[in-house]
């Protein structure tokens, strides 16, 4: 640290230069984060200072945190959901497994997921020492429902499907699972950090969320296809004394328990979630969704003409191919399967497909 600060131009211009050496979103295809929409940066300005770790001293701000989950709730088929803003995905996953836990009260817990699992999984069973089993997934990339029934034994805690998979944007047979779940009595968790705000707003979407009546808890991340800053998710819990599980003491603060995994949350990235919703509402979300549906089509398409097939038809819209190489200049990602995966966030507008379909067929290996 410095003895003595530095003039503002300077420390702007350090700044600036720091910047431009983070890669800017115009090449980047493998992202399931965007450009923020321009209301949410100015309502995240607005709300830099508050703090919903002590909620009682911003109650604007810890309303909108209200309104956030009322919103979520509402669009998920039950509005009456209880809920709070996380970090993203990671923390609503580990959040649901400690509800899972405390519910079932076993000595040996296990959970059920699908491989197409977020990593956050991982992390969340080693802090909480709860044993992982792993679904294979069946040749359309869905966790395999009739494997679940055979690894469930008296110490499975929780069940989880998938809502628009990290790797291969598929829905797992959340019907099925929630059936499965009622049956055997069995907390379910929906990890829909992605597919989340891009389901409901499809003509025909899958089965995910509360109207199901097995779905426990849903996780969803407004800093992915919702537009704001990040970093916000929300965890959506079917009723609030289930949340409450997780409740602590905070005796010196302005409220006297608190079910959150952070102590200090930031308030500026909740309002930033809440203005894109309000702004754009539902028609708005639909034609947000429909364009990058719309552009993952084309994508597609596209590539199949040069070559190299979709491995398959996604639900949402992240798209894989049996392509080995990348264009020079163009950021993708590969699967655990080696396919080339590319996520059509609303950042990637038609004329960057086009451009990336143009780099593709002059690849050596491209079939005209």
């Amino acid at each position: 640290m410095r003895e003595h600060g530095c003039s503002e131009e300077s420390l702007l211009s350090f700044l600036s230069m720091k910047k431009k050496e983070d890669r800017g979103y115009d090449h980047v295809l493998s992202s399931m984060c965007s450009i923020p929409h321009p209301i949410a940066a100015k309502a995240h300005a607005m709300f830099l200072e508050t703090n919903l770790g002590d909620p009682g001293l911003f109650r604007g701000t810890a309303a909108l945190e209200e309104m956030l989950v009322g919103r979520l709730g509402a669009l998920f088929h039950h509005r009456g959901a209880g809920g709070y803003a996380t970090s993203g995905g990671t923390e609503s996953n580990i959040q649901a497994l400690r509800i899972a836990k405390r519910c079932a009260g076993v000595r040996d817990p296990n959970i059920i997921v699908p491989e197409s699992a977020h990593f956050s999984f991982d992390k969340a069973c080693d802090m909480l020492s709860v044993e992982m089993r792993t679904v294979a997934c069946d040749e359309t990339f869905r966790m395999d429902s009739d494997t679940v029934q055979e690894l469930i034994d008296q110490n499975t805690v929780c069940i989880v499907g998938i809502a628009g998979t990290t790797e291969y944007g598929m829905v797992d047979p959340i019907e099925v699972l929630s059936d499965i779940a009622v049956d055997r009595d069995i907390f379910l968790h929906v990890d829909a950090a992605f597919g989340g705000l891009v389901l409901p707003f499809l003509e025909n979407p899958l089965p995910f969320d509360f109207a199901l009546p097995g779905v426990a808890s849903i996780s969803v991340d407004p800093h992915k296809m919702g537009l704001s800053t990040i970093p916000v998710g929300c965890l959506l819990t079917r009723d609030n004394a289930t949340l409450h599980l997780l409740n602590v003491d905070t005796p010196y603060l302005t409220v006297k328990h608190a079910c959150t995994l952070s102590g200090t949350r930031s308030g500026a990235p909740v309002a930033s979630a809440v203005a894109v919703l309000e702004y754009l509402g539902r028609e708005g979300m639909r034609a947000v969704v429909a364009g990058c549906m719309k552009n993952t089509r084309r994508l597609i398409e596209g590539m199949e003409t040069w070559g190299y097939p979709v491995a398959v038809n996604p639900d949402v819209n992240v798209a894989t191919f049996n392509c080995p190489e990348t264009p020079p200049g163009w950021l993708v990602s590969r699967t655990r399967r080696g396919h080339m995966r590319i996520v059509c966030m609303p950042h990637v507008h038609r004329n960057v497909i086009e451009e990336f379909l143009q780099d593709i067929s002059e690849l050596p290996c491209s079939k005209n």
